[in-house]
């Protein structure tokens, strides 16, 4: 095998293999983030194409992994992190729209196909992420990680899950311990980090339930409860966050379970 990371300015006709190869990675309510309208979406390979990456397996011809990223601005105090993914977008648009030179990469999605997920792509697309923010100059990245196992624990606050811990003392949470495991530091927990709303048939197709009434429903895939109003036609939900940094000079440790 022989992995090469691209970015989407070196061979873009990859990208438009991403939605068959990674069907499925998100759930589908994730896919309909209110802030991503307006054009923001084609703007991030229009104006960010140095900052999208896939890790490319040129003997198979084969994306085995790929990550999306943004430059934003951070004086580095954790406390000014921000509310989370929705904010990161939306602040980095507004800096390089007023021409500010931005100093840290947001990494706002890292993905593997199904067929490859356990292959360890992840951490490697992550140190690969790590290494082109440095070489753009830029001081760290920054994560809002979507935890992988919260949906297992809905109704507990994103500040507490974020504090658990297995025996071994690393994180409980598998994709927040790889981060750790690639030298990420733990920042904060962001409750709302990004809205998705939709009308009550869009959110029965989403999640393939029904939702009969008015208030909070748990629902398969998500972080926290989702909000219904019928007399408004409205669902309406906040996913959570955990913010990691990386400082782009970290060497990541061996991998583990």
């Amino acid at each position: 095998m022989s992995l090469v990371a691209l970015r989407y300015r070196d061979r873009p006709d990859l990208w438009s293999r991403l939605p068959e190869l990674f069907a499925g990675v998100w759930p589908e309510y994730n896919l309909h983030g209110d802030v991503m309208a307006g054009g923001r979406w084609e703007r991030l390979h229009r104006d960010f194409d140095r900052y999208q990456f896939v890790l490319y397996d040129e003997e198979a011809d084969d994306v085995v992994a790929a990550a999306r990223s943004i430059p934003v601005t951070w004086n580095g105090n954790a406390a000014d992190l921000g509310s989370g993914l929705d904010e990161a977008i939306t602040g980095s648009f507004d800096t390089y729209d007023r021409g500010v030179q931005p100093n840290v990469l947001c990494a706002i999605g890292i993905e593997v196909p199904p067929r490859h997920q356990g292959s360890g792509y992840a951490g490697r697309m992550l140190d690969e992420v790590c290494r082109g923010a440095r070489s753009c100059g830029l001081s760290s990245v920054i994560v809002p990680v979507r935890p992988t196992r919260k949906d297992r624990y809905p109704l507990t606050p994103i500040e507490q899950y974020a504090r658990w811990t297995r025996e071994d003392g690393t994180p409980f949470d598998p994709w927040v311990r790889l981060h750790v495991r690639h030298g990420g530091v733990i920042a904060k927990a962001i409750p709302l980090s990004s809205r998705i709303t939709g009308s009550v048939a869009e959110w029965e197709s989403w999640t393939g339930m029904a939702f009969p009434g008015d208030g909070d429903y748990i629902f398969p895939g998500g972080l926290a409860p989702l909000h219904i109003d019928r007399g408004r036609d409205l669902g309406s939900y906040w996913e959570p966050n955990v913010w990691i940094v990386h400082p782009t000079d970290i060497t990541a440790e061996p991998e583990g379970d």
